[in-house]
């Protein structure tokens, strides 16, 4: 767009701005913290939590000099929003020192027709205007769209295809400036009730997830700064690539970890898939109740209770009846700790009955004697998860009893080979350590629940990790985002009313994104030849894009495979923006070589940390290519992706829906069959 004097108005009011913000940094920065003079807890927590929500607005202050500081303006009819007519919508609010705004929050009321208003629907708006930046965020240019009176066709869709197509390096950007209607109903829904985003792949659901936590953060902000809010990943590459997202936003304090990290039992065993499955599977967690509780046992003999000359003698078949009714009526721990109080309440009985008066304390020495703790011992022993779950896989016998909905097969698949002497010196897996967790609340409740959960891919999740998950957030909401066509774990949940009951968010409402605006239309339709194999319900998600030459087929043969790679490589570099190669996990290390040798510079994602800030060219194994995205991807011998686990047609599915603009397929072995 060339110079014109309302650019050079724009380019100075940016300016202008910017400087605003500075100075609501510093008046932030410098200004003294109160402080309580008293050496109380009360008084230390409430200092505390004035230097934490200090240090939180000074880092939410924060200009990031390569984002752009506002992406729209809105002109209003005259009179419509008190005296002020023009407001421009931005990641934050700015005002200038006396309280007038500069700049509106995206989130704000005032800025919902930025999203919403049409021409029939224009919300009070006489003109929207969107704004053109550069990678270094210099404003270009501007585009005006006027909601009244004749006017050209729309030209959002134009400035959207601009922005999109916009060459990126580096993690993920944010979508603030363009949002699309049927994404910002789901941003702005409601906390509660939980909501669940099945989203085709291009559709923006990650997008959707975060600025709805950003959203959420600022309706919200105080009901959620309880429990805090915290998004599980599906790996640290992934949590790596969507890491500013929030920040750019001026949402800096919310946890960005796996499952892994959350559930923190190191996992020094690796599982065959089988078992992986099976520990996955909801069925687990009855097995691990009716375990846990086989360790209470039937009282053999009473207690007798001594004190001075007086015996008091409580038998066998009451304490079998106290046991009875608190077995399962409470949590492992609870209830060992309850009978030990229930026997010492019939001993007080006992003492009341010869005319003595008891009080709580009395009570409470009975309970703590040794009698009574011997006989508690005896039948509600003290035990650790690791106790519960080291039986289950060691004992033939005890598993068949404990886990009768469980085929022979499924059993064997459970059984250690050589079982560790005891529960101390066993190793545990990923999915032992989900259990484990399990088993932990079933022995003794945690407290505490998150303000909002958020879950990406959570299409991969297993039952079992679920209902890890849904205990940290009990009383809190969830955004759930995932795609089932992409679900490529052995031990994925199922459809999304049975992960959301998992969850424990049954009445979460579940909405469709399928209009693919990342992945252009002939990519998209080439993918989707794989649907009516890996997910048939579905239906077949739009490509709202269509880029010239975007898909690129190149059969080889083997002795040429390398230097085709190498070619498809360096045309993809001769183009603009961040470009991935991408295959299977044993042969993408091995290309990475073939790529150096060739004189070209490659990180490999999942080896070098931050891989995808380091270069423009990164080497994507497909089991983390999940949730990425790139200007142009070159995928190698989809066969090998496909032939590399059970579920290979759904990983090929996501790697072949990994680029904005560009895919090229190099290949020896034919393609799958799916593919036609």
């Amino acid at each position: 767009m060339a110079d014109t004097p309302e650019l050079a108005a724009e380019r100075a009011y940016l300016a202008e701005s910017r400087a605003a913000l500075r100075r609501m940094h510093h008046d932030v920065l410098v200004r003294e913290i109160p402080v309580i003079g008293s050496e109380g807890n009360d008084e230390r927590f409430t200092n505390e939590a004035n230097q934490r929500a200090h240090k939180e607005r000074v880092l939410a202050l924060l200009d990031l000099p390569d984002v752009p500081l506002f992406f729209g303006r809105l002109d209003y009819d005259k009179g419509a929003i008190d005296d002020l007519e023009r407001f421009y919508i931005g990641r934050r609010h700015v005002h200038d020192g006396s309280g007038v705004p500069m700049v509106v929050d995206w989130r704000a009321p005032v800025s919902v027709p930025f999203y919403r208003a049409t021409r029939s629907d224009r919300q009070r708006v006489v003109l929207r205007r969107r704004y053109g930046f550069s990678d270094t965020a210099e404003l270009t240019g501007f585009e005006d769209e006027p909601l009244i009176g004749a006017t050209e066709a729309d030209r959002a869709d134009a400035f959207l295809r601009a922005e999109i197509e916009r060459p990126r390096t580096g993690p993920m950007r944010d979508i603030v400036a363009t949002i699309q209607p049927e994404q910002d109903d789901l941003v702005r829904a409601p906390l509660q009730p939980s909501v669940c985003v099945q989203g085709a792949p291009g559709t923006g659901k990650t997008a959707v997830g975060l600025h709805r936590v950003a959203y959420l953060l600022y309706t919200e902000r105080e009901r959620l700064r309880r429990g805090g809010v915290v998004i599980v990943g599906p790996n640290r590459s992934f949590l790596s690539y969507i890491r500013k997202v929030l920040p750019a936003l001026g949402e800096v304090d919310v946890r960005q970890i796996t499952i892994e990290e959350l559930i923190t039992q190191p996992a020094l065993a690796v599982d065959a898939t089988e078992a992986a499955r099976i520990k996955g599977d909801a069925r687990m967690a009855e097995i691990l109740r009716r375990a846990l509780w086989t360790f209470v046992g039937t009282p053999a003999e009473g207690i007798l209770y001594s004190k001075g000359s007086q015996r008091y003698r409580v038998h066998d078949y009451e304490v079998a009846d106290i046991v009875a009714g608190l077995r399962e009526s409470t949590r492992y721990t609870p209830g060992r700790n309850a009978l030990a109080q229930r026997i010492a309440h019939a001993v007080l009985v006992l003492m009341e009955r010869r005319g003595e008066s008891p009080d709580d304390r009395v009570q409470n020495a009975v309970a703590r004697s040794k009698p009574v703790k011997q006989l508690v011992d005896a039948v509600w022993p003290k035990v650790t998860p690791e106790q519960v779950l080291w039986r289950l896989y060691s004992d033939t016998e005890f598993l068949a009893a404990t886990a009768p909905e469980l085929t022979d097969d499924e059993r064997t698949a459970l059984l250690w080979p050589k079982a560790p002497r005891s529960w101390k010196s066993a190793k545990w897996s990923s999915a032992d350590a989900v259990l484990l967790d399990e088993l932990d609340d079933l022995i003794e409740r945690h407290a505490g629940s998150l303000g909002h959960l958020v879950l990406d891919e959570a299409q991969d999740l297993s039952a079992m990790q679920l209902r890890a998950l849904g205990r940290r957030c009990r009383t809190g909401s969830a955004t759930v985002l995932g795609d089932l066509a992409q679900a490529t774990t052995a031990w994925a949940a199922g459809p999304w009313d049975q992960v959301l009951a998992h969850l424990g968010k049954p009445d979460g409402i579940v909405a469709e994104l399928d209009r693919g605006f990342r992945v252009p239309e002939q990519i998209i339709d080439f993918a989707a030849r794989l649907l009516p194999a890996i997910a048939p319900t579905l239906g077949t998600p739009t490509g709202v894009r269509t880029v010239a030459d975007s898909l690129k087929i190149v059969a080889t043969d083997k002795e040429l495979f390398g230097a085709t790679i190498v070619e498809a490589c360096r045309e993809a570099l001769a183009g603009v923006g961040s470009v991935a190669l991408i295959a299977a996990d044993e042969q993408v290390e091995q290309l990475r070589d073939v790529l150096a040798g060739a004189g070209l510079e490659a990180a490999l994602l999942g080896a070098v940390e931050d891989a995808m800030d380091t270069t423009r060219l990164v080497c994507v194994p497909a089991t983390l290519a999940k949730g990425l995205e790139f200007d142009a991807v070159v995928v190698a011998e989809p066969s090998r992706i496909v032939a590399a686990e059970p579920r290979g047609l759904q990983r090929l599915y996501v790697v072949l829906t990994r680029a904005v603009s560009r895919l090229q397929i190099v290949h020896v072995d034919p393609l799958p069959t799916a593919l036609g």
